[in-house]
């Protein structure tokens, strides 16, 4: 049958044309690959496999491989990709060399954040530490770590965009600050593996993104518009509206990723998102609008005279500079795009 995300993946080989070419004959290493980050690393992976005659192959970690075949029955069978069964944490090494490692692998929903918390840091600390040490025995020479801007801990209202070199952070005497907290100390990790080991370690810090594959009944603002909307119900938004955030696509989303795997520098973080803040009422009406609700936007909350507004948003002039990366996608189109691809399976993604 034929690929429905086929045109988003045609739109991400047009875009990256030097990074297959570095990537023939790569041996990559995968975790994460059930999530959104994944799912997208996986298809365009396999997509270029099969146009470009890469001669490269992608082992991904999972937990079940019985599940992830049963969700993505293409990618599992793909002559490209193989599937090692395994915890982050813990996971048996895979015989031989890899050239390429992508550590995707975190799973940090807020209600996990609130009930387990020490799991979040173990998953993602742990994960992180595994991933490093199996990268050094086989031999790779990049490392991809997908880290949050939820590193910078609160935006100021007046920093419009958080550059990488801000220098917040998260309070640590919250319980919630633990998943940023936790890929903080992946990244200080990373720091320590290309110091002792001479690996090329390359920092992705993730802001927002829509796309198909993005858990449309999960904590992602957006996504749940979307789902109002496709079951022809009001876009419920449940707080006041005011927070600002922005929105990357998804096939963009895995350009930046591929790109910076490749091209980026080494221990030099880059924001990957889109610089287009909305304000999360804006954003309800952007879906609404998109997709044509006859439903009026539903907002819970009333905005408080005179306060300040959260933000997250980031700057990406490091990775439009330095990467020539830029967002292609526009909102509006990206929201079409995700609600036309309901029919694709939308596996849990990375908090974004």
């Amino acid at each position: 049958m034929p690929n429905p995300l086929a045109a988003d993946l045609d739109h991400v080989l047009a875009h990256t044309p030097e990074v297959w070419d570095a990537l023939r004959g790569a041996r990559l290493f995968i975790t994460g690959g059930t999530g959104f980050f994944g799912c997208w690393l996986l298809e365009s992976f396999a997509w270029a496999c099969d146009r470009m005659q890469l001669d490269a192959t992608a082992t991904v970690l999972t937990r079940s491989p019985e599940a992830f075949r049963a969700k993505a029955p293409h990618l599992a069978d793909h002559r490209a990709i193989r599937l090692h069964r395994g915890d982050v944490r813990s996971f048996e090494y895979p015989a031989g060399k890899f050239t390429h490692i992508i550590h995707a692998a975190s799973d940090a929903t807020p209600s996990l954040c609130r009930e387990r918390p020490l799991l979040v840091m173990d998953t993602i600390v742990d994960g992180a530490r595994r991933t490093l040490d199996f990268a050094v025995t086989a031999g790779a020479k990049r490392f991809l770590l997908t880290s949050s801007g939820a590193v910078y801990g609160s935006q100021p209202p007046d920093v419009m965009r958080v550059a990488e070199g801000w220098a917040g952070a998260p309070a640590t005497t919250v319980v919630p600050s633990v998943y940023a907290e936790s890929k903080r100390m992946a990244e200080l990790l990373c720091t320590l593996y290309a110091q002792t080991h001479g690996l090329d370690c390359l920092i992705a810090r993730c802001f927002a993104f829509v796309g198909p594959h993005l858990p449309l009944d999960a904590h992602f603002a957006i996504g749940n518009f979307i789902h109002d909307c496709i079951n022809g119900r009001p876009v419920q938004v449940n707080g006041d509206g005011t927070p600002y955030r922005s929105y990357l696509y998804a096939a963009d989303l895995a350009v930046w990723l591929w790109t910076i795997l490749v091209k980026g520098h080494n221990l030099k973080p880059y924001n990957v998102g889109s610089e287009v803040e909305v304000t999360i009422a804006e954003t309800a009406e952007a879906v609404a609008a998109a997709l044509g609700s006859p439903h009026p936007v539903c907002i819970a909350g009333k905005a408080v005279a005179g306060a300040q507004a959260q933000r997250y948003v980031p700057s990406t002039a490091r990775a439009r500079n330095e990467l020539q990366l830029r967002e292609w996608v526009p909102l509006q189109e990206s929201i079409r795009r995700t609600a036309a691809s309901i029919s694709v399976p939308a596996p849990k993604g990375e908090l974004a």
